[in-house]
């Protein structure tokens, strides 16, 4: 049996909420009262409103009467001729759509240009690593966070993982680029176009009678859901960086995570709930992300279908990746006990690889970039070598097919039931 509905126990008063990104890992734990301050947040107020009970109404509104009035895919094919962020939105979209998103596109007035030309120059450095940690940090985390492996499994993310991974791919690359908030880059469209997919799929998901005999809530994708999303990206991140001893100059963390400051505000994640600094999102993720991470029937399936990502592009160059290296990165990035909860078999060759090698590999690379001379020279050439290694990536996982689409739901997943 279901929770009771979010919004009748926040009417209730009843601070414990429905379990969500912030609710329970296994039936026996309990739910944790929603205690972060908004003082914490970019915008240093709020109304303090528990996540768990909050979505993105202007967002949800819209897609829902798009569904209903059958423009899924009309909307759909003139989304894709939208690719660049100061590009004029395609004359074909309806009014309401269009109004949305010159509105959504607008930066806050806290973004700050300065701090994101550092936050490029962070990522120039650090593109290996961070390429690394997206994928096995993040990537493979989110088979552990319950509500997002439900969410991804039942819905039409599941019916085609590699084209989902792929999406989620370019916004890891898009926030990476020189570019990413300028007219002519993309990552202003592709947060956009997200959040539309969010909306999609939280008018959707309600009606899946597989989700509904599992999910702990009534609407899927909570601001709260979306925030623990955010920390499996950045904080995460930076967690993973700091134990493999990367040294980064306090400006550049800074600056890193304003980049992802700004990600989270396109993405729809509302100002009170986005941390304004490192310290700030580590006392969020400790209450929001860490204690509900856990094992699911989905989670674990989703986990052995990313470990097989080899099997999902036929005849590309992924399928000579093994099973045993992505799971012993894994295993490495994430730690025993995700490993096992993943049901990840251990392999004594190359558990001891990463366990023996990766960080002094990080040493020499760091070591080298501390002793150059040539303002610039290196760290542009493991930016050109890493950018070699990201586009490939994607190039294999789309099927060299681009542009690549982020597209509103117009179902469910129907071919995995529970």
């Amino acid at each position: 049996m279901k929770t009771p509905s979010r919004r009748n126990v926040l009417a209730a008063g009843g601070a414990l909420g429905a379990a969500g990104a912030l609710g329970i890992a296994t039936p026996a734990q309990a739910r944790p009262v929603w205690t972060w301050s908004p003082e914490g947040s970019v915008l240093g107020t709020g109304t303090g409103a528990d996540p768990r009970g909050v979505w993105d109404e202007e967002a949800d509104q819209l897609v829902a009467d798009i569904i209903q009035r059958g423009d899924v895919q009309k909307v759909n094919k003139e989304l894709r001729k939208w690719l660049k962020n100061g590009q004029p939105l395609p004359s074909g979209l309806p009014k309401d759509l269009k109004d949305f998103i010159e509105k959504a596109k607008q930066l806050p007035p806290w973004a700050d240009k300065n701090k994101l030309a550092t936050a490029f120059h962070f990522n120039e450095k650090r593109g290996l690593y961070l390429g690394v940690t997206y994928g096995f940090v993040s990537g493979m985390m989110s088979t552990v966070i319950p509500r997002e492996a439900r969410a991804v499994y039942y819905s039409w993310g599941g019916a085609n993982l590699r084209d989902r991974i792929t999406k989620t791919a370019k916004l890891g690359y898009d926030i990476g680029t020189a570019n990413a908030y300028e007219p002519d880059g993309e990552l202003i469209v592709t947060c956009i176009k997200t959040r539309l997919a969010h909306a999609g799929v939280r008018h959707l998901l309600p009606k899946s009678p597989y989700w509904n005999k599992v999910a702990e809530e009534e609407i899927p994708i909570s601001q709260a859901d979306m925030m623990v999303t955010w920390h499996s990206l950045p904080t995460s991140v930076m967690r993973q960086l700091k134990t493999w001893k990367v040294p980064i100059p306090d400006n550049e963390a800074e600056a890193f995570l304003h980049s992802w400051q700004l990600c989270a505000y396109m993405l729809g994640i509302k100002e009170e709930y986005i941390p304004n600094s490192w310290d700030q999102a580590e006392s969020q993720a400790r209450q929001v992300l860490d204690p509900i991470l856990g094992p699911t029937p989905e989670g674990i399936k989703l986990a052995d279908m990313l470990l097989n990502i080899g099997t999902l592009v036929p005849g590309g160059p992924l399928k000579y990746v093994t099973r045993p290296i992505l799971g012993s990165l894994t295993r490495y990035t994430l730690g025993d006990q995700i490993a096992d909860w993943l049901k990840i078999r251990r392999d004594p060759f190359w558990d001891n690889v990463f366990n023996t090698l990766w960080e002094p590999f990080i040493a020499v690379r760091e070591g080298l970039l501390s002793l150059e001379k040539a303002p610039g020279a290196l760290s542009k050439f493991y930016w050109t070598f890493d950018e070699i290694l990201r586009l490939g990536v994607l190039t294999v996982l789309s099927g060299a097919q681009f542009p690549i689409s982020i597209e509103i739901p117009y179902s469910n997943n129907p071919n995995y039931p529970s």
